[in-house]
């Protein structure tokens, strides 16, 4: 007999992978294939959309044709901030423009210059002014710097709503994309920002379509409930919200170190924005407060400058063990960095402490990264402090690469001493969030209880940052 499955495309940056989930949400069959970028028009790295275009397709076909399983449904996780363009005969045009190209400084000067300051666009759309991050400014950019282009668009989706559109033929919008620091929702009216509407972006997108229902589509002769695709983080957040009636905070941790606040529903202020606040979309629409911290990166670059420092290989910081007493020996005689944060009251989010301090006064490896993940996890307590503001929440859920960092894990539980602590592992967050998004639709057997395994951590106030 052949065993129901639900495919689930997640697409990232660098890997691109496809998971075949049981009934029990357990990952029976997956494939992940490495992709290099290309260049635009602009000579600037971007996506080839070809290439993912024929591996998402054939790839599926590849998976209806396996003896073992029956795909009853599909959908996909991908990365955010990212429009794909289709022409009048619904083929893409142009490119898949990547989220950190260069943005011409004069375009922007025109925009804020005829829709407003940055500050209060930011504040309405909940969105930090991130120039080509803000897809709609992406979207703007095209309007008046490819004229020609923009005039062949017919469509313009969202990476996760393409991916659908593949199988469905359907040109359709989610919410959890629009409100991905997109610059498009206003949060305060619920609805398109008053600049998408002078421009007449919005009749670019597709009806807004809910993130929990699906299409019904055949592809290949094989039936299947298709759902229209949701931004990454969005998803990641809905095992979480399916396992825990509680308020909680998840700390969602990569390249970049997310918190997420379901349960805090206060406006963002402009002091958040400041400090790299958004808004993130529920997938049932509601807003979700978040707080960027670029600490996963950061950590990987000051262990490359310890490692050459102490000649270790770059990933010897896995074998050094959590060593209380040396935390403690920091703390009282911390080796002073140069002078630039003094009578500041917190460290600027954007780099850490530690990239300004003198190596040479580390007596040995294991105490200078004690001392990288202090100042990490300092500047952690501000940002995640930035979303629990004024929120029932009592606990902090951690997943990702510091959730196995017994370092982070105890520092973190010291930080936030009135509050329970735990380091969450679960098989593939963002995918499996796709998944259960949809769950209704082609799985009858309840939602299993034990998708996410959690380890408490506890440690003494004094060892709090």
């Amino acid at each position: 007999m052949k065993t129901p499955v639900i495919a689930i495309f997640d697409i990232g940056k660098t890997n691109k992978k496809l998971f075949l989930f049981n009934e029990r949400y357990e990952i029976v069959w997956e494939r992940t294939e490495p992709f290099a970028e290309i260049v635009d028009d602009d000579g600037d790295p971007c996506e080839d959309l070809s290439r993912l275009t024929n591996w998402v397709q054939t790839l599926l076909e590849e998976v209806i044709e396996l003896p073992e399983f029956d795909i009853k449904a599909l959908n996909f996780s991908t990365y955010g901030a990212s429009f794909v363009h289709l022409s009048e005969e619904s083929r893409p045009i142009g490119h898949l423009y990547n989220y950190l190209k260069p943005y011409p400084a004069a375009i922007r000067k025109k925009f804020y210059k005829t829709y407003g300051d940055e500050a209060t666009l930011s504040m309405e759309t909940a969105s930090p002014a991130l120039d080509s991050l803000n897809s709609g400014l992406m979207l703007y950019r095209i309007k008046y710097d490819k004229p020609k282009l923009f005039r062949r668009i017919w469509y313009s989706l969202h990476l996760p709503q393409y991916m659908s559109f593949l199988f469905t033929g359907q040109v359709l919008t989610d919410v959890t994309s629009i409100g991905c620091h997109t610059m498009l929702w206003d949060y305060t009216k619920n609805q398109y920002h008053d600049w998408v509407i002078n421009e007449k972006l919005d009749k670019l997108f597709g009806p807004i379509f809910t993130s929990d229902s699906v299409l019904n589509a055949i592809w290949l002769n094989h039936p299947l409930k298709v759902g229209v695709g949701l931004h990454d983080s969005s998803a990641a957040l809905i095992p979480y919200l399916a396992s825990f009636q509680e308020p909680f905070v998840l700390i969602s941790t990569g390249t970049w170190s997310i918190s997420l606040n379901p349960f805090n529903t206060i406006p963002l202020t402009a002091e958040e924005l400041q400090y790299d606040c958004l808004c993130y979309m529920h997938y049932k629409g509601q807003p979700v407060k978040a707080s960027r911290l670029f600490a996963g990166y950061e950590h990987e670059q000051q262990t490359k400058r310890l490692a050459a420092h102490f000649n270790t290989a770059e990933n010897y910081y896995k074998q050094v063990t959590y060593n209380p007493d040396l935390i403690q020996y920091l703390r009282e005689s911390r080796p002073n960095a140069d002078n630039r944060f003094e009578g500041v009251k917190a460290p600027p989010l954007q780099e850490s402490l530690f990239s300004h301090r003198d190596l040479s006064v580390f007596r040995s490896y294991e105490e200078a990264y004690h001392q990288l993940m202090l100042d990490i996890v300092a500047q952690q307590l501000i940002s995640t402090n930035l979303v629990l503001d004024n929120s029932p929440v009592k606990r902090i859920f951690v997943d990702g690469g510091f959730s196995k960092n017994p370092i982070y894990m105890n520092l973190l539980a010291a930080a936030f001493p009135q509050t329970e602590v735990f380091a969450a592992s679960m098989a593939q967050a963002t995918a499996l969030g796709a998944a259960l998004a949809i769950h209704h639709h082609w799985n009858s057997k309840p939602l299993p209880g034990d998708t996410i395994e959690l380890k408490h951590y506890t440690t003494a106030g004094r060892y709090a940052v």
